[in-house]
C-alpha cells in the first residue's frame, strides 16, 4: 500500500457531534482536509449558523443537522438524512459534552443526570445509530472524546469525571463486541485544552495574577501549557484512517504529559 494513504480519509464520510467549535471543530476541519466529507449536530439553529459560516470561512463543505444527540429519534433521523445525502457513515466522533464544576455535595441528581446523559448516553445512542451500516458496509471508526477524567479524579466534577470513565469502557465494549466486523473503537483523550469552555479558567484575576486552576495545570503539564485544538488534529486522523487498523479498544491521551507526571517539587 502507498504510505500516504494510510492516513487519507478521501471520499469518507465523518460525523462529527458536536462540532459548532471548539475541539469538535478543530477535528473535523482535520478530517475534512485529509479527505472526508462532514457532518456535524447542533442543537440550536443560532449555534448552527455561525458554525456553518465558520466552516465556510475554512473552505469546507460542512452539512449541519439540528439534532438533540441525547434524543434517540432524531438520531436515527439525522443518521438517515447523512446517509441519503452524504453515503454511509465511515468516521464516528462523539464529541458533544458539557461539564458542570459544582462540589458533589451541592449538585443536585438532575445535574448529575444531564452530563451523564449527554457525555456518556449520547455516544451509546448515536453509536448504536451507525454501527448497522458499519457492520454493512464492512468497516468502521468510531471515537469517542474522553478525558484527564477518564483516568484521574478532581473536586467538583463527580458527574463529568462518571460519564468520561464509563465512556472509557464504552469505548472497549463496542471494540469488543464489533472488532469482528472491522470496526475499530478508540477514545482520543485531550488534555486541558483551550477553549471557550475552559476560558473562565485561564481568565486572568482582577489584581493581574493567573487564575489558581490556570496555574495549577501548567505546573502539573510537562509541556508546562494548555494545548491548543489544533494538536488534537493528527491523532484524531490517525484513529480516523486505515493507519489504525489494528488499533481497537485504546484510549489515546494527548495530555501534554499529565498522566506520566507526578508534578513539580515544590520549592
Amino acid at each position: 500500500m502507498d504510505f500516504s494513504k494510510l492516513f487519507s480519509l478521501e471520499g469518507k464520510v465523518a460525523l462529527v457531534t458536536g462540532a459548532a467549535y471548539g475541539i469538535g471543530f478543530a477535528i473535523a476541519e482535520a478530517y475534512a482536509k485529509a479527505g472526508a466529507k462532514i457532518a456535524f449536530n447542533c442543537r440550536s439553529q443560532h449555534h448552527m449558523d455561525q458554525a456553518l459560516a465558520d466552516y465556510k470561512a475554512k473552505g469546507i463543505d460542512a452539512k449541519g443537522y439540528i439534532c438533540d444527540v441525547t434524543d434517540e429519534e432524531q438520531v436515527k433521523k439525522m443518521v438517515a438524512d447523512i446517509e441519503k445525502e452524504l453515503g454511509v457513515i465511515d468516521i464516528l466522533v462523539n464529541n458533544a459534552g458539557i461539564i458542570k464544576r459544582i462540589p458533589m455535595t451541592e449538585m443536585s441528581v438532575e445535574d448529575f443526570k444531564q452530563v451523564v446523559d449527554i457525555d456518556l448516553t449520547a455516544p451509546f445512542i448515536v453509536s448504536k445509530a451507525v454501527l448497522p451500516g458499519m457492520i454493512k458496509k464492512g468497516h468502521g471508526k468510531i471515537i469517542n472524546i474522553c478525558s484527564m477524567m477518564s483516568e484521574l479524579g478532581r473536586e467538583t466534577v463527580s458527574a463529568y469525571a462518571a460519564a468520561k470513565g464509563g465512556l472509557k469502557m464504552l469505548t472497549r465494549n463496542i471494540c469488543s463486541e464489533f472488532g469482528e466486523h472491522n470496526i475499530q473503537c478508540n477514545g482520543l483523550g485531550p488534555g486541558y485544552i483551550a477553549t471557550p469552555q475552559t476560558a473562565p479558567l485561564r481568565e486572568h484575576q482582577p489584581d493581574g495574577s493567573r487564575h489558581p486552576f490556570d496555574s495549577f495545570i501548567c505546573a502539573k503539564t510537562p509541556a508546562g501549557r494548555w494545548l491548543e485544538p489544533e494538536e488534537l488534529m493528527g491523532p484524531a486522523v490517525f484513529l480516523a484512517s486505515e493507519a489504525s487498523n489494528a488499533v481497537n479498544g485504546h484510549i489515546l491521551y494527548v495530555d501534554g504529559g499529565i498522566l506520566a507526571y507526578i508534578g513539580k517539587q515544590p520549592k
